[in-house]
Order: C-alpha cells, then sequence, then structure tokens
C-alpha cells in the first residue's frame, strides 16, 4: 500500500476541517470540523502504523484512545451548546459575551474605559490592607 494517498486524504480531511473551525460561526459546525480534524489524525496514525508494520500496532491502539477522547469531547461540547442555545436563543460563536475576558480599555462596548478601573473583590481587600 502507498502511504501517499491516505497521507494526501489526511492532509485534505485536516485541511477541511481547519477551514471549518476558522470560518463557521455555528457552535455545532465547529464541532463538526474538529470531529473531521481528529478523523483526519487517526487516519495517519492508521495508515502509518500498517506502514511500518508495527507489531504492537501502537498507532491503531492511539486511534482507540483519540476515538474515546473525541467522543467525550462531543458529549461535553454539545451540552454545552445546547445549554449556551436554551439561554441565549443563538448557537453563534461571535455572539457569546458571556464567555469573554473582562472589558479593557480598547473595549469599543466601554467608550469611558471604566470596566479597566474596577477592582475585584480580592483586589479591594487587598488594597484595603
Amino acid at each position: 500500500m502507498h502511504l501517499a494517498y491516505p497521507a494526501v486524504l489526511a492532509v485534505l480531511l485536516f485541511c477541511t476541517g481547519l477551514y471549518g473551525v476558522l470560518a463557521r460561526r455555528n457552535a455545532i459546525l465547529v464541532l463538526m470540523s474538529v470531529e473531521l480534524m481528529l478523523n483526519a489524525v487517526n487516519l495517519n496514525l492508521v495508515a502509518f502504523d500498517v506502514w511500518l508494520r508495527d507489531t504492537l500496532h501502537a498507532g491503531q491502539a492511539l486511534t482507540l484512545f483519540t476515538i474515546a477522547i473525541a467522543a467525550a469531547e462531543i458529549g461535553i461540547g454539545l451540552a454545552i451548546v445546547l445549554l449556551v442555545y436554551r439561554n441565549r436563543g443563538s448557537s453563534d460563536v461571535d455572539r457569546l459575551r458571556d464567555l469573554a475576558e473582562t472589558a479593557g480599555p480598547d473595549d469599543p462596548d466601554d467608550p469611558d474605559g471604566q470596566a479597566a478601573n474596577q477592582q475585584t473583590p480580592a483586589e479591594q481587600a487587598e488594597a484595603a490592607a
């Protein structure tokens, strides 16, 4: 078996998944793109395992672990997406502001820069001590 065929297919799958992660705004499509990228990695692991004729079949064993991790990731990811959709009414990744960091001085939503000057309770207690 030539190694070039599965390697080229894996590269195409990975690039398609990477494009999906970078270009999509829907969280479910982003999760599907991540799964596509993991499947490309699995294809490479199995192809190199067969090509190298490994007696321990380490590539295939690692592929099974990757599949198990991908299943757990998609389960937790879908639960989070469904919870966000239930609370927000949208699964658009760009509109998720609650998960973003606190506003800085260059935040367009805070023209006065007041959010950057606010202290957390821990900082207030430290300043009082």
